[in-house]
């Protein structure tokens, strides 16, 4: 795999910002359920909260590669990390406003979300809408000029922690896609409720929430595009965060991988390190395997996408395939382990339960499975 040495030196210093600043921490905040405000802030500072964004925003204008090299690096230290600062803050929330705000928003809010001035957050999901987002239920009603939104979001990342939440709400009930808008409402708007969602079984140092809009008023200037293109700013949004989830996917891969490495080499039972042991190198042969092969699609995907051509094809095979790999690197990680990776004295059993969230958000491997399906088949089982 060729690499430029910009893209090297960006993945270099991620991983040097990820072992110095998240993974000693890592247990704590888990256990916490910290929100990882104060390295979000560090990131920024170190100019890798900026991501492959125009400069005259704030942003970093690296290409796609280095960004899900740098989504790599992060995620393999703390999936939960990631999902705050890179997959939420970036791919989906500062997507949505680069590609489709006009200027004025662009400078209004890009630059905070790149210093982590502020805190960004994507409400697309529902409690009764999930996979067809299209048939959403928050409405969003004119009232004189300025739009009134009623209903409410779930499974919202950053939900309870974000100043400003990109909200997708529906203004032509029986339209589906053709009616849906996409607003920027401030966290602390009136007649907006939030919740958390605690007892996660995994990423439990991101915060997730229940949002309720409740008469929420937001005018013309909060609105992204127009009120049609909401579908269209998810979809090109959800495709930046699928391929920057599948580089969180493999940075958790490569990490079970190093700590099946090191417990082998150490580890003796009937006279000599397990390394040696056949069925032991079958098991980290397949994960260096699916490693290389999950970073790959994902580079692909990126390399796709920097190329300005149809990505979506590529976007869903790196998605599921790499956190589908991610769940079974770190179940056999744990096999390899033993007992003691059942302990969470151990990071393994961690990597598995974030893992397992990574399949499930922006999309459930099944619903990648069906848009493969339709880019390859040309027929839409949907």
């Amino acid at each position: 795999m060729q690499l430029t040495e910009a893209q090297r030196m960006i993945y270099n210093t991620a991983k040097s910002f990820a072992e110095r600043e998240i993974r000693p921490h890592v247990r704590e905040r888990a256990d916490d359920e910290t929100f990882p405000l104060e390295i979000m802030r560090k990131l920024a500072e170190s100019g890798l909260l900026a991501g492959p964004f125009p400069e005259k925003y704030g942003g970093a204008g690296i290409d796609n590669v280095s960004y899900v090299l740098l989504c790599e690096a992060i995620g393999g230290a703390s999936p939960s990390v990631f999902t705050a600062a890179l997959t939420v803050q970036l791919s989906l929330v500062s997507t949505a406003v680069c590609n489709f705000g006009d200027d004025a928003q662009r400078q209004r809010w890009l630059p905070d979300l790149f210093a982590a001035k502020k805190v960004g957050a994507f409400a697309l999901t529902e409690p009764n809408v999930g996979s067809d987002p299209a048939a959403m239920e928050l409405t969003a009603q004119r009232d004189g000029d300025d739009w009134v939104l009623n209903g409410s979001k779930f499974w919202i990342s950053n939900g309870s922690q974000a100043d400003l939440i990109v909200v997708f709400a529906q203004t032509d009930p029986g339209s589906r896609h053709k009616g849906v808008a996409a607003f920027v409402v401030d966290g602390d708007a009136p007649g907006l409720e939030r919740q958390d969602i605690q007892d996660k079984m995994g990423l439990t140092a991101s915060n997730t929430a229940a949002l309720f809009f409740d008469g929420v008023h937001v005018g013309d200037d909060r609105l992204l595009g127009t009120a049609g293109d909401g579908f269209q700013i998810a979809q090109t949004s959800l495709e930046s965060g699928r391929t920057s989830t599948a580089a969180c996917a493999v940075g958790i891969i490569q990490s079970c991988l190093d700590a099946c490495v090191s417990y082998a080499k150490q580890r003796e039972q009937w006279g000599k390190p397990i390394a040696g042991h056949q069925l032991v190198q079958e098991m980290v042969a397949d994960m260096a395997t699916d490693c290389e092969a999950a970073r790959l699609l994902t580079i692909q995907a990126a390399q796709t996408r920097d190329a300005g051509e149809p990505a979506t094809k590529h976007v869903v095979m790196a998605k599921h395939f790499a956190t589908e790999a991610a769940v079974k690197a770190a179940r056999t990680a744990i096999s390899l382990h033993g007992g003691v990776g059942y302990l969470r004295e151990y990071p393994v059993e961690g990597l598995l339960r974030d893992a397992i969230g990574l399949s499930l958000y922006e999309g459930t491997t099944q619903i990648q499975k069906l848009l493969l399906g339709r880019e390859v088949l040309g027929v839409n089982a949907f």
